[in-house]
């Protein structure tokens, strides 16, 4: 029986002598890789993102969408840089939130949405207040959230406040540890 190329090859490696050189090679220069890359055990990786808050005072949720998030939205798209546009509308609010290209600089992708939207703000309704423009980093996302709940069986006898206590005395105890933030 003839093989095909992958059994020629594989013969080939198996009988030349210079396969173990190949293999040496190979180590070697892995080993070299190895040693001459940088490496940091906690990288620091820029994803700037940047809220865009407004008041919407009086309108609803639907309405507010319609008038103010979706004009916004496409005016933050149409941002250099902007990777991802997230949005969430309330009554009363709308929050946008632009996600620019890793290794973006901070302070220049909120430059740019402060003056995208000056140049566009006669696309927001008329009395709307002027936006809050907030920059968040990838350290300003929330690991960890938590929500208190009393146990069923126990639901009657907790009372709202009993958890709010609760979570002011937890947070009090999370805030001595090093490194944390509290939002």
């Amino acid at each position: 029986m003839k093989a095909g190329i992958a059994g020629a090859l594989t013969r080939a490696f198996i009988t030349s002598p210079l396969t173990p050189l190949f293999l040496v090679a190979a180590f070697v220069f892995g080993l070299v890789a190895l040693v001459s890359l940088p490496r940091e055990e906690e990288p620091q990786i820029s994803v700037p993102m940047v809220d865009i808050i407004l008041r919407a005072d009086g309108l609803r949720a639907e309405d507010a969408v319609k008038l103010i998030t979706e004009p916004l939205e496409t005016i933050v798209k149409g941002i250099n840089g902007v990777e991802h546009v997230y949005s969430q509308t309330r009554d009363d609010q709308v929050m946008v939130t632009a996600r620019f290209l890793v290794g973006t600089p901070s302070d220049s992708a909120i430059l740019r949405v402060h003056e995208k939207l000056r140049a566009n703000m006669d696309r927001i309704p008329v009395g709307i207040p002027e936006p809050l423009i907030v920059g968040r980093g990838i350290d300003d996302v929330a690991i960890l959230s938590l929500t208190l709940t009393p146990r069923p069986e126990a639901a009657g006898r907790v009372t709202a406040n009993d958890l709010t206590r609760i979570a002011r005395e937890l947070r009090t105890e999370m805030a001595k540890i090093d490194n944390v933030g509290l939002t």
